[in-house]
């Protein structure tokens, strides 16, 4: 999934460049492709697909040239996961009856690539010969008020596979605190495992108007008339998550508990504690970054930029295209104010 428009990396990303685009580690990838490199392993780029924003396509293709071009959806607006989701399945269903999927966000960050594709092989051995859907569960390394939990309860026959309790949404501190002293609530990462028809078949229980609309679509799939067709009936689904579509009222939801070193990169203050750090707290991405008596800063910057920072305790300075930011990271949230 890689149509979302985030705004608290401002100015380092825009509307027309969002997050999922963008070398944000300073590695040269963006994180779409951090993302296609570490499910190679698991399945080729040919069976590997996109859905995103029509004004993105150019960008998918750019960063993704191997993939077939009729293997990235374009959304003619965005109407939330579970619309997205569906099209990409029914779409897959039709030359693939027998798949086993994993759906992923493109802009999040694993750390250790191989524990990630141990689980999602172990998940995907799961569902593919059940009606099942797996979604993985990262453990929690603090209290945090930013992601939604998923409650574990019994464990099945199969080991590190637990049947689901609940979905909790975003807690205050004073919850995740007794989430994570509980021990058995991991942070949703929105990393589902399924196989095709278990999840047509879901989308056909809980959400008969959506699976009408994918049907009415799907005779168009793979044909010259398909961006019409989808541009005319996709904006008419319902503007859900597949947490709210599915998730939630699914009998067969199971999770696999999870540590590969996920981030969703949401902040400017999780991206300093994942980047390198020098001995003063400070971390930066830009090839000409000079810091003099700073302390806990990240500064990310143009390649073609030359930055000197001198002073700064506790700051985000970046700078992108003639934009600088400046701001604490304890007003960082107020960014989306500042870009607009």
């Amino acid at each position: 999934m890689a149509g979302g428009v985030g705004s608290r990396f401002w100015p380092m990303l825009t509307p027309d460049y969002p997050k999922q685009f963008i070398d944000v580690m300073g590695v040269g990838r963006s994180l779409i492709q951090l993302t296609v490199d570490r499910l190679k392993p698991i399945c080729p780029v040919k069976n590997m697909w996109v859905v995103t924003n029509e004004k993105y396509i150019r960008i998918v293709k750019e960063q993704i040239p191997d993939m077939p071009v009729d293997n990235i959806l374009s959304e003619p607006e965005a109407r939330n996961t579970a619309p997205c989701i569906a099209y990409a399945c029914w779409k897959i269903q039709k030359k693939h009856p027998d798949a086993n999927i994993v759906v992923t966000p493109s802009d999040a960050l694993v750390i250790n690539t191989s524990e990630y594709q141990r689980v999602l092989n172990k998940a995907l051995s799961y569902t593919s010969d059940k009606n099942a859907i797996v979604t993985i569960g990262i453990k929690p390394s603090r209290p945090e008020t930013g992601y939604g939990y998923i409650a574990a309860a019994e464990p099945t026959s199969v080991d590190e596979i637990y049947k689901v309790e609940a979905f909790k949404e975003k807690p205050n501190l004073e919850t995740a605190e007794q989430y994570l002293a509980a021990g058995n609530y991991y942070w949703n990462a929105g990393i589902f495992v399924w196989n095709i028809d278990t999840i047509s078949k879901a989308i056909r229980t809980f959400q008969p108007n959506l699976a009408s609309i994918m049907d009415e679509m799907a005779p168009s799939f793979y044909t010259e008339q398909e961006k019409e067709v989808v541009g005319k009936l996709f904006p008419s689904c319902e503007k859900i998550s597949i947490d709210y579509a599915v998730m939630e009222k699914s009998k067969e939801i199971y999770t696999l508990p999870a540590e590969f070193g996920w981030s969703d990169l949401g902040s400017w203050g999780s991206l300093r504690t994942l980047l390198p750090q020098d001995e003063n707290g400070n971390a930066k991405v830009g090839k000409d970054i000079r810091l003099y008596d700073c302390k806990n800063c990240v500064v990310h910057a143009a390649d073609e930029s030359k930055v000197v920072v001198q002073g700064l305790h506790g700051y985000i300075v970046a700078e992108k295209h003639g934009q600088l930011l400046v701001c604490s990271l304890k007003e960082e949230l107020r960014i989306k104010e500042f870009g607009k």
